[in-house]
């Protein structure tokens, strides 16, 4: 499933317009990122939790190459499943 049909399955279900689905999901999304961004967490009880984690710098190769190369610390962003989400699946 991708964005656009994720909107009209939201908008299906909560017998909306699209156009007002999208807008809703665009804003859970600038929401999520502006507090992720923050360093902070985004906790859906029963959903999941929307977190940032640390990457520290290693080492890594080339696949094209095999050459040594050095990777950059990072953060990236992380989701982890609520158990009412787990049990659901």
């Amino acid at each position: 499933m991708n964005k656009t049909e994720l909107i009209e399955r939201i908008a299906q279900e909560a017998e909306v317009p699209t156009t007002e689905a999208q807008r809703h999901f665009e804003a859970f999304e600038r929401v999520v990122t502006e507090t992720l961004k923050g360093g902070e967490e985004v906790r859906i009880t029963g959903f999941g939790k929307f977190s940032v984690k640390e990457r520290k710098a290693r080492e890594g190769t080339n696949p094209q190459t095999g050459q040594k190369m050095k990777i950059a610390a990072s953060r990236v962003p992380s989701f982890s499943a609520g158990n009412a989400l787990k049990e659901a699946i």
